[in-house]
């Protein structure tokens, strides 16, 4: 292999490396937790409630609990800026593709219990079917910042399927198994990941250049699932669940294509592993009554980001590229509460809920593979929300009835809300692969989400 061309292959290697740590603001470096209003607003620690039908993305066994046919609806509107002050003291700073994140990560889920659908003989099995956007996000950063070389911009939409089936195998124990189904769609975004950055002037690239990495591909992974209700009520509702989540490795394909100006120039590569994810959480209601709820949670999940070892890549000259990853295991815990008011007699045919609370999660990405196409640091997220479900009898805007005699009118409708403050802990990056990226980075987010749902 001739001097040209071991630099134009280094060059390819550097170029796959900034676009292989695809793009998103969660500090978990590849994880976006909010899919719901409900469970944002307790700050995610929503596995052992689980109550409604986002219970498809936080615990599925929690399905055998939402009656009759469920369909949820909502989106988060996200924002924030990203500052870095490198060795020398120049600054630069970045965002998620300005004010608000578009497209915004949004969330579908419909449930249904096979037993009120007319199958009374499968009365204990509830099928569901989730559509996420668990890594929609975009990063941005100036053309001519200090890392221009490393990364200008990058985003990864991808989509999560998620069929989900829920069984209800005693009256307090029920399990779940469902499918997470990774693609891309032309329909979000770019339907494609997509990095951007600047030449460095190695031999293939000239310095300045306007260079490109796409790609797409599909990826399968399965979850498994437990919810045991060991204390109920007189109304035999819970006083105490214990949720336990399993979320299986996934490896996604990446097949793309390297431009530079435009004009394509290689074909490359490589499989991008998706952690498994271990969960488990438990839920306690001081107060259970007629009136009022009052519930407390907390949720333990274990990532095992170990299993992003490295990141291979294959180019269409046949030459393949080891790169070592070496990210960690890390460990995320949410804590949150729902205090519940039920047809008060300030609001009848309503019920009203606050909620409120925390999550921690530590950061994976060792300082010698860190990219700032991924911001991820180590994180306190503040969440407060609320939850209004209009019953039989009200009038969802005023206006709208809830409930009528029609099959096709729901019973109920509800709408979440939730906001959230992401404070990441600044964190000196030193030692990096490229050392262009060395430096002090502090990232700020805000993230306002809603569901509506609708119960039939």
């Amino acid at each position: 292999m001739g001097v040209s061309t071991r630099w134009f292959t280094g060059s390819v290697l550097i170029v796959w490396i900034c676009f292989l740590a695809p793009s998103t603001v969660s500090a978990q470096a590849l994880r976006f937790q909010p899919q719901g209003a409900s469970a944002a607003g307790q700050g995610n620690a929503f596995a052992a409630q689980a109550d409604d039908a986002s219970a498809i993305h936080y615990n599925p066994a929690g399905l055998t609990q939402v009656e009759g046919f469920q369909a949820m609806f909502g989106t988060a509107f996200l924002g924030g800026s990203i500052k870095y002050k490198s060795p020398s003291g120049v600054d630069t700073r970045g965002d998620f593709g300005g004010s608000a994140v578009l497209p915004s990560p949004s969330h579908t889920y419909l449930s249904a219990n096979l037993g009120t659908l007319g199958l009374t003989g499968l009365s204990r099995v509830t099928v569901g079917l989730g559509l996420t956007s668990p890594f929609g996000l975009n990063t941005r950063y100036p053309v001519d910042g200090s890392f221009n070389t490393a990364a200008t911009s990058a985003t990864l939409p991808l989509l999560d399927i998620k069929p989900t089936i829920a069984y209800k195998v005693t009256d307090d124990v029920s399990i779940g198994l469902g499918a997470d189904i990774y693609t891309f769609a032309s329909f979000l975004g770019e339907g494609q990941a997509e990095q951007h950055q600047v030449g460095a002037g190695l031999a293939g690239i000239p310095a300045g250049a306007k260079v490109e990495l796409s790609g797409k591909g599909t990826g399968v992974g399965m979850n498994a699932s437990l919810l045991y209700v060991p204390i109920r009520n007189s109304d035999g509702k819970p006083l105490a669940s214990i949720g336990m989540v399993y979320r299986s490795q996934a490896v996604l394909p990446l097949q793309g294509g390297l431009l530079i100006n435009g004009v394509k120039v290689a074909d490359a590569s490589t499989s991008l592993a998706l952690p498994p994810i271990y969960t488990s959480a438990v839920a306690l209601w001081p107060v259970r009554t007629q009136e009022r709820e009052w519930k407390l949670e907390l949720d333990v999940d274990f990532v095992a980001w170990k299993a992003h070892k490295d990141l291979n890549i294959y180019l269409s000259n046949g030459t393949t590229l080891p790169q070592a990853r070496n990210w960690k295991t890390v460990q995320v815990v949410a804590v949150g509460t729902e205090y519940k008011w039920l047809n008060p007699a300030w609001l009848p045919h309503w019920d009203v809920a606050a909620r409120a609370g925390y999550t921690r999660t530590e950061n994976p990405v060792p300082d010698l593979t860190f990219n700032p196409a991924t911001i991820s640091l180590a994180s306190n997220t503040l969440s407060l929300g609320a939850g209004f479900l209009c019953k039989q009898g009200g009038r969802f805007l005023g206006a709208i009835p809830c409930g009528g005699e029609s099959a096709l009118w729901p019973k109920a409708i509800g709408f979440d809300v939730a906001y959230q403050e992401w404070f990441y802990e600044p964190h000196t990056v030193a030692g990096n692969v490229n050392p262009t990226v060395n430096g002090t980075y502090h990232a700020f987010v805000h993230l306002g989400t809603f569901s509506f749902k609708f119960l039939f």
